[in-house]
């Protein structure tokens, strides 16, 4: 009992920080309205079209413009004010937000809107997250930055926990334009928090560099340095062929295990409570050291729950084998991300996010639409249960390499 508070404040070392707190409190309510809004936008698609390969398409179009344009994002957040361009970006998707609550609520939405939407909010993503993800460390400096990359992963899978629970209620009771309209006043929440931050400009180097050749610069370091480039390569297959199941979840939830749009989000929710208690316990590590381990294990252990859950047809068990992929998802991503970003310099910082976000959030869509015209022909379990077998062979070919990758670069890293 003694122990117990010092373990919290180990655990919860980076809210030290007054705006990191601010940050932390803001994300943590709009997070919880973007998780709504995700959940709510899949089931508006699948109730007006029931199409496999809509849903697909729907994860291309809200993503995709992660893999095109973060690359450019990456340069704007080196070059410019990264505390102004979240204001930017913030504001941007709440008005997207809101139109999209206005035309569902109104009656009017059509297919082809819904899809111009998500389009907008990914270009606006595009630049959000490099610079979100870069603007971390100056909130509360190196020390305390894998303490805080674990908290927010903390957020992001709290909100994940607690958005789609709500989603499904919601949808189920009024429709989904209420949890647009949600979305969009949560917002004003990160808004809020950036405006009262207190701040010391950070200092960015300009250069008579065009666009693109900054953005070569970026590509090159990354693809230079062996330990950053082999922890993307796994984040990208683990992106490209094991989160196609999110964007089925529909079909498995109403057509294979007849929940419904609350079944839709008990799941999604099972998912975010493994990945929520992944982030609390990397939260509560001192050290970077050993982080590695968790990348494979993580990736492995990710790939047979998605596959195993292809197979089954019992709602409470997908459930608890989703929280099995999510923990293991979060470990591999929330480890990956703080190697990567302990061992790349400031100047490339933006840069290399926008690459980790092109892997992670970037390839996703490009699976979604895999997933969706696979899962025309074969169905959506035989397709999630080939993307988590590809997964598992990804991370055993991680683990192999390992002790190589590890001398290159990991020991840097403690």
């Amino acid at each position: 009992m003694i122990r117990l508070p010092s373990k919290f404040r180990a655990t919860a070392r980076a809210l030290r920080h007054r705006n990191y707190r601010l940050f932390f409190a803001g994300q943590l309510i709009s997070l919880i309205g973007t998780w709504m809004q995700t959940v709510a936008q899949s089931w508006l698609i699948y109730r007006l079209t029931g199409s496999a390969g809509l849903l697909g398409l729907m994860g291309f179009a809200s993503q995709g413009p992660v893999l095109l344009l973060a690359a450019v994002g990456g340069v704007v957040a080196d070059r410019h004010d990264r505390h102004r361009i979240l204001l930017l970006t913030q504001t941007a998707s709440m008005v997207l937000a809101c139109v999209l609550a206005g035309l569902t609520l109104g009656g009017v939405i059509r297919v082809w809107e819904v899809f111009g939407l998500a389009t907008l909010l990914g270009t606006a993503n595009a630049f959000d997250i490099p610079a979100r993800q870069s603007f971390v460390v100056e909130m509360v400096g190196p020390d305390d930055l894998p303490n805080a990359i674990a908290l927010n992963s903390s957020i992001f899978n709290g909100a994940r926990l607690l958005g789609p629970a709500v989603a499904g209620i919601l949808i189920a009771a009024w429709g989904e334009g209420w949890c647009f309209a949600a979305n969009a006043l949560s917002f004003l929440a990160v808004i809020g928090g950036l405006l009262a931050m207190r701040r010391h400009r950070t200092a960015r180097r300009h250069d008579d560099g065009s666009m693109l050749s900054r953005v070569r610069q970026g590509m090159g370091f990354v693809a230079g340095h062996a330990p950053i480039r082999t922890l993307l390569l796994l984040v990208g297959v683990s992106s490209l062929m094991g989160m196609s199941y999110t964007v089925l979840m529909p079909i498995f939830a109403d057509r294979i295990l007849g929940g419904g749009p609350r079944g839709l989000g008990t799941l999604m929710s099972a998912s975010g409570l493994g990945a929520l208690a992944a982030a609390l316990m990397l939260a509560g590590r001192g050290r970077i050291a050993g982080l590695e381990n968790w990348v494979g294990r993580g990736a492995i252990g990710f790939g047979l729950a998605v596959a195993l859950f292809s197979l089954s047809r019992w709602f409470w068990l997908s459930a608890g084998l989703l929280a099995c992929a999510g923990f293991a998802f979060m470990s591999q991503m929330a480890a990956s991300n703080t190697l990567v970003q302990a061992m790349v310099p400031d100047e490339y910082r933006g840069r290399t996010m926008a690459l980790y976000s092109m892997t992670f959030l970037g390839l996703a869509p490009l699976g979604a639409l895999l997933a969706g015209l696979l899962a025309e022909r074969i169905g959506a379990p035989p397709t999630v249960a080939l993307g988590g077998s590809i997964c598992v062979v990804a991370g055993l070919v991680f683990r192999r390499h390992l002790p190589h990758v590890r001398e290159e670069g990991f020991s840097h890293s403690d």
